[in-house]
């Protein structure tokens, strides 16, 4: 008897069953999360082709994402396109390699730090948003008055916005290069000179096509990130109004640290291509 109760497995100490338990709720919310990703993306896609998307909401979600946040994109990539072109005009010249300053402002402003600083942007403007607007919602009881209706709350609520805030990415994007680019151009003129044909010269023969398509792959992989996280987060809310704020910080964090890895990806398989 002594030997069988020897052989008997010792009960798990309290702190392995809350590592057990936090272990599984980790899994159980990244499974969630994955599917809720499926369903949503799935609705999208056949509500986009068919034509079916709620408009009003559609139109509200491209103006507050992508037109109101104009002028400060415009000043952002006005800001690192001219300290770009400006010290690379003064610093490479003295190693031999002048071009190589308008390499390096399609890098920073093209591929790589104009679509992130452009998804931070949206992600502190318009996905904080979503996530509050949606968390609000929740605790009003709307949603359940959506589903009691018989309205999918998916197709009227979130489709739009992961569709207005994914076109909105995009067109900000390609803004946020061109404004950077040209606007850069016309500060160089001012400072040193710079013929306007010499410079739009020298950037068109750096230019390459991967650097656009590199550019527009991340801005639209970012909006679908952005969109997605942050309804996902508003949903999430369970009936608390403290809920709200906590449900929008996480989902900012989450959404950033996505896209950050997103670009780290796309950068490593564009470099292999």
């Amino acid at each position: 008897m002594a030997t069988e109760q020897a052989r008997l497995p010792s009960r798990p100490t309290p702190f392995l069953d809350r590592l057990g338990s936090d272990a599984r709720h980790r899994v159980d919310g990244f499974l969630s999360a994955l599917g809720y990703a499926f369903a949503l993306h799935r609705q999208a896609l056949g509500l986009f082709f068919r034509g079916r998307i709620t408009t009003p909401v559609l139109r509200a979600q491209i103006y507050f994402t992508g037109v109101e946040a104009l002028p400060i994109l415009a000043l952002i990539a006005l800001g690192i396109g001219a300290a770009v072109i400006v010290q690379g005009v003064n610093l490479l010249p003295r190693f031999g390699q002048g071009e190589l300053a308008y390499r390096i402002l399609i890098l920073v402003i093209t591929r790589e730090l104009g679509p992130l600083l452009t998804a931070l942007i949206i992600a502190a403007r318009s996905g904080s948003a979503i996530t509050t607007e949606l968390g609000n919602m929740v605790v009003d009881h709307e949603i359940e008055a959506y589903v009691a209706a018989g309205i999918n709350p998916l197709q009227h609520i979130a489709v739009p916005r992961v569709i207005g805030v994914t076109l909105a990415m995009v067109f900000l994007n390609l803004y946020f290069s061109l404004f950077g680019l040209f606007g850069s151009c016309f500060l160089a003129s001012l400072i040193h000179g710079l013929p306007l044909r010499e410079y739009l010269g020298n950037l068109v023969l750096v230019m390459t096509a991967g650097d656009i398509l590199s550019s527009v792959l991340k801005s639209l992989v970012f909006g679908i990130i952005l969109s997605t996280v942050s309804t996902y987060y508003g949903f999430k809310v369970e009936g608390a109004v403290t809920e709200v704020p906590q449900k929008t910080i996480a989902s900012l964090g989450v959404s950033m640290t996505l896209c950050i890895l997103a670009s780290t990806v796309i950068t490593v398989l564009m470099g292999m291509v």
